[in-house]
């Protein structure tokens, strides 16, 4: 049973379609996407000057220090492991690790939870960033750091993010309505302040549950996911069944998707980062070591499966 769906799934695939062949051709960054795919910061934020703090932080840091990528803020250095020093300092066209990922691990959309991924596979994809088997078409600054990080820097980095507690970092809500809103800094989305909504679409919003707290790198605050009315149960489906389109995911990432071994987890995940990544394998963008694996199990899937899908996979725990 387990071939014959595979057999279908790879006949269902067959070459790049031309939409998905033109998607290539602009490197990966799907412009008729722009709520999965961050691009110019449309809202810069006025920035005040004075010291910030979080609550439970005796840490006070400037914008400026929260801003930094080379030495970004650690407010609660109680709450993780001691990291090693390309975690917390960057050098050269290496920014630091926490700067995207936060302390953490559990990051930002824009980026990727690291929490819960083994160390084996995360030094994998920094040496598919390294070869240029797996680009990262939105500001390239993976490829770039790959590049700049050494083996010991990468295996550390990789041990330490491997070793966080893993824990729910967003809410999953479906809604026909959602806020208006505007790629602000740090390539995330922020909710317009005029408090104007439209309707979805087939689309992910993510927002942050905070907005000034998110804005200041809290490791602590997470995000809400708006999805389209319906998603979770036709991405239960998909997962679970594959529905004559794709496979199970459990098949591979594990019956609860938590992964195994090099495999990743997929339950929890950011969701548009998720769907980022179904696109890319898609398209052809994303290669490496998993890309022969996936390509052919996403070949069939439409824009209303890869929201589904990405929408039910975050709604799970992680």
């Amino acid at each position: 049973m387990r071939r014959t769906v595979w057999v279908i799934a790879i006949a269902a695939s067959g070459a790049l379609s031309v939409a998905a062949a033109a998607q290539q051709a602009a490197g990966g960054l799907h412009p008729d996407k722009p709520w999965a795919f961050p691009a110019q910061i449309e809202k810069p934020f006025p920035e005040d000057p004075a010291p910030k703090m979080l609550p439970g932080s005796s840490k006070s840091y400037t914008m400026m220090q929260i801003d930094d990528l080379l030495n970004p803020p650690d407010w609660y250095p109680d709450q993780h492991p001691a990291p090693p020093s390309i975690v917390v300092k960057g050098h050269g066209g290496a920014m630091a690790c926490g700067a995207c990922h936060l302390m953490s691990g559990l990051g930002h959309p824009e980026s990727s939870d690291l929490t819960g991924l083994t160390a084996e596979y995360l030094l994998q994809q920094m040496a598919d960033f390294k070869s240029g088997a797996r680009k990262d078409p939105t500001g390239k600054r993976m490829n770039g750091i790959a590049m700049e990080v050494t083996d010991q820097e990468a295996a550390e980095a990789a041990q330490y993010f491997a070793s966080l507690q893993r824990r729910p970092f967003q809410k999953v809500i479906e809604a026909a309505m959602v806020p208006r809103t505007f790629l602000g800094n740090g390539r995330m989305r922020f909710v317009d302040p005029g408090g104007a909504t439209e309707p979805i679409g087939m689309r992910i919003i993510t927002v942050p549950e905070d907005q000034p707290r998110v804005r200041l790198r809290d490791p602590n605050s997470g995000f809400v996911s708006y999805v389209p009315p319906g998603s979770l149960a036709k991405g239960k489906a998909l997962v679970e069944n594959g529905e004559g389109r794709t496979i199970a995911c459990g098949i591979c990432h594990g019956p609860d998707l938590k992964g195994l071994s090099t495999i990743p987890r997929l339950a929890g995940m950011h969701p548009i980062y998720t769907a980022r990544q179904l696109y890319w394998f898609k398209d052809g963008t994303r290669n490496g070591v998993s890309a022969a694996q996936m390509q052919p199990v996403v070949g069939s899937l439409t824009d209303e499966d890869v929201v589904a899908i990405s929408a039910y996979l975050a709604s799970l725990a992680p």
